[in-house]
């Protein structure tokens, strides 16, 4: 019976971490929707919470822990590890707004244009949601901010240009006339699309750079557009 139970702890725990595993790159090559994805992430957390209680409860018992403490060990560990990810992920979701629309410029932000036919099919409309939306991105990342250059336009918008190709975003559109640039960047594990347009304004003592960032689909980004958008504004300050 404890060589039973042991092998039970040690398989539950491999099948949370597998499930785990391929939750988000399963999601990201299509072979299922982001609500299954999600699905296979709970049941990982309850099944390596499963394993790492069973494994807690046989290392305590002397005869067991003496048959298998290797095992039994390891089975923890990877029990709890795979349940924390997804409780980690539900705690940060939880603690900031369900919002999935950041702008710098909340009261006249930058409109998609050229990824409007890419979000044809998009769950979330390309439209920007108002000031329910927005008062809730003030308290929650009160420092997304228009950012203000002591350079002309036509250099800062070359830079910004410059700096979302860096980071690795797919730039969709780029139009010098209208000041604005559109990309896209795709998240590395679930393989979610989020759309970026910046807007370059010419202004007295140089130019001024607005950027907004929208996911295609869910109600919550987790912080993903606005940790997005601060890592671009701080690049291009640099």
């Amino acid at each position: 019976m404890a060589r039973i139970l042991r092998s039970l702890a040690i398989g539950a725990a491999l099948i949370a971490a597998l499930l785990l595993l391929i939750s988000g790159p399963g999601t990201r090559f299509g072979l299922w929707e982001y609500g299954s994805g999600f699905l296979l992430m709970r049941i990982a957390f309850f099944v390596g919470l499963g394993a790492a209680a069973l494994a807690l409860v046989l290392l305590v018992v002397p005869k067991t822990r003496a048959m298998g403490l290797v095992t039994l060990a390891v089975s923890l560990v990877l029990g709890l590890g795979t349940a924390y990810l997804p409780w980690s992920g539900v705690q940060k979701a939880r603690s900031l707004p369900f919002i999935h629309d950041i702008s710098t410029d909340t009261t006249t932000p930058p409109a998609f244009v050229a990824v409007l036919p890419l979000r044809a099919d998009a769950p979330n409309p390309p439209e920007y949601p108002g000031e329910e939306v927005a008062s809730q991105q003030r308290r929650a990342y009160p420092d997304i901010k228009p950012l203000t250059l002591a350079m002309p336009a036509d250099q800062a918008f070359a830079r910004a240009e410059d700096v979302a190709e860096g980071m690795g975003w797919e730039i969709v559109a780029v139009d010098p006339a209208d000041g604005r640039i559109e990309a896209t960047e795709t998240t590395f594990w679930f393989g979610f699309k989020d759309d970026v347009v910046i807007r370059v304004a010419e202004t007295t003592d140089g130019s001024q750079l607005d950027v907004r960032s929208k996911s295609r689909v869910g109600k919550s980004d987790v912080g993903a557009n606005a940790e997005r958008i601060r890592k671009f504004l701080k690049v291009m300050q640099g």
